[in-house]
Protein backbone atom coordinates (compact mmCIF):
# COMPACT_ATOMS: atom_id res chain seq x y z
CA UNK A 1 0.00 0.00 0.00
CA UNK A 2 1.08 3.54 -0.64
CA UNK A 3 3.14 5.28 2.05
CA UNK A 4 3.90 8.31 2.33
CA UNK A 5 7.19 9.32 5.33
CA UNK A 6 7.34 13.52 6.00
CA UNK A 7 10.18 14.88 7.87
CA UNK A 8 12.89 17.82 7.87
CA UNK A 9 10.23 20.15 9.23
CA UNK A 10 11.18 22.48 12.33
CA UNK A 11 11.11 25.39 14.10
CA UNK A 12 13.07 28.36 12.07
CA UNK A 13 13.52 32.27 11.89
CA UNK A 14 12.02 34.31 9.60
CA UNK A 15 14.39 34.38 6.67
CA UNK A 16 15.43 30.87 6.97
CA UNK A 17 15.35 27.78 5.07
CA UNK A 18 14.39 23.82 5.74
CA UNK A 19 14.71 21.14 3.43
CA UNK A 20 11.64 18.73 3.57
CA UNK A 21 11.66 15.05 2.30
CA UNK A 22 9.10 12.58 1.40
CA UNK A 23 9.90 8.72 1.58
CA UNK A 24 7.25 7.00 -0.50
CA UNK A 25 6.92 3.26 -0.88
CA UNK A 26 4.23 1.36 -2.27
CA UNK A 27 4.48 3.53 -4.84
CA UNK A 28 7.06 4.49 -7.96
CA UNK A 29 7.30 8.51 -8.09
CA UNK A 30 8.28 8.41 -11.52
CA UNK A 31 5.34 7.31 -12.12
CA UNK A 32 3.21 9.95 -10.83
CA UNK A 33 2.75 14.13 -10.70
CA UNK A 34 4.37 14.46 -6.89
CA UNK A 35 3.91 17.36 -5.08
CA UNK A 36 3.41 19.17 -1.55
CA UNK A 37 0.07 20.86 0.35
CA UNK A 38 0.38 21.98 3.53
CA UNK A 39 -2.30 23.22 6.07
CA UNK A 40 -2.25 26.04 8.46
CA UNK A 41 -3.71 25.94 12.10
CA UNK A 42 -7.61 26.79 11.09
CA UNK A 43 -7.05 26.73 7.13
CA UNK A 44 -8.34 24.45 4.75
CA UNK A 45 -5.33 22.10 3.29
CA UNK A 46 -3.42 23.97 0.08
CA UNK A 47 -1.52 23.17 -2.93
CA UNK A 48 2.15 24.23 -2.66
CA UNK A 49 4.56 22.64 -5.69
CA UNK A 50 4.07 19.82 -8.07
CA UNK A 51 7.04 18.17 -9.80
CA UNK A 52 5.78 16.26 -12.95
CA UNK A 53 6.56 12.56 -13.58
CA UNK A 54 9.01 12.76 -16.05
CA UNK A 55 10.45 15.63 -13.87
CA UNK A 56 10.65 18.61 -16.16
CA UNK A 57 7.64 20.28 -15.12
CA UNK A 58 7.20 22.19 -11.81
CA UNK A 59 4.97 24.72 -10.65
CA UNK A 60 3.97 26.36 -7.74
CA UNK A 61 1.45 28.16 -5.78
CA UNK A 62 1.76 31.89 -6.32
CA UNK A 63 2.80 32.75 -2.68
CA UNK A 64 5.96 30.62 -2.66
CA UNK A 65 7.37 30.97 -6.04
CA UNK A 66 11.11 32.00 -6.29
CA UNK A 67 11.37 30.83 -2.76
CA UNK A 68 10.92 27.27 -2.65
CA UNK A 69 11.99 24.71 -4.96
CA UNK A 70 11.01 20.90 -5.77
CA UNK A 71 13.12 17.89 -6.50
CA UNK A 72 13.06 14.29 -6.59
CA UNK A 73 15.71 11.42 -6.17
CA UNK A 74 14.30 8.42 -7.88
CA UNK A 75 17.26 6.26 -6.86
CA UNK A 76 15.31 7.35 -3.03
CA UNK A 77 12.01 7.51 -4.52
CA UNK A 78 12.05 10.58 -2.46
CA UNK A 79 10.43 13.93 -3.09
CA UNK A 80 11.89 17.36 -1.34
CA UNK A 81 10.93 20.68 -0.98
CA UNK A 82 13.41 23.40 -0.44
CA UNK A 83 12.00 26.17 1.25
CA UNK A 84 14.32 29.67 1.49
CA UNK A 85 13.51 33.30 2.84
CA UNK A 86 10.84 31.37 5.21
CA UNK A 87 8.15 33.64 5.96
CA UNK A 88 5.80 33.43 9.68
CA UNK A 89 3.23 32.54 6.84
CA UNK A 90 4.75 29.63 5.55
CA UNK A 91 3.45 28.01 8.76
CA UNK A 92 2.23 24.71 9.01
CA UNK A 93 1.94 21.61 8.36
CA UNK A 94 3.10 19.91 5.01
CA UNK A 95 2.66 16.44 3.14
CA UNK A 96 3.43 14.95 -0.07
CA UNK A 97 0.63 13.62 -2.10
CA UNK A 98 0.69 13.19 -5.54
CA UNK A 99 -0.80 15.57 -7.71
CA UNK A 100 -4.01 15.58 -10.62
CA UNK A 101 -2.36 18.19 -12.32
CA UNK A 102 -4.62 20.58 -14.00
CA UNK A 103 -6.70 21.37 -10.55
CA UNK A 104 -3.71 20.72 -8.98
CA UNK A 105 -5.60 18.40 -6.11
CA UNK A 106 -4.20 15.33 -4.60
CA UNK A 107 -4.16 11.99 -6.47
CA UNK A 108 -4.30 9.69 -3.37
CA UNK A 109 -6.69 9.78 -0.45
CA UNK A 110 -3.82 8.39 1.59
CA UNK A 111 -2.38 11.09 3.60
CA UNK A 112 0.96 10.98 5.71
CA UNK A 113 1.86 12.37 9.54
CA UNK A 114 3.31 15.35 7.92
CA UNK A 115 5.67 17.42 9.07
CA UNK A 116 5.89 20.65 11.51
CA UNK A 117 7.01 24.03 10.00
CA UNK A 118 7.48 26.53 12.40
CA UNK A 119 8.75 30.10 11.25
CA UNK A 120 9.06 32.49 13.78
CA UNK A 121 9.05 36.62 13.34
Amino acid sequence: QVQLVESGGGLVQAGGSLRLSCAASGLTISNYAMGWFRQAPGKEREFVAVIGSLGGYKYYVDSVKGRFAISRDLAKNTVYLQMNSLKPEDTAVYYCNGVLLGNYIPLFSYWGQGTQVTVSS
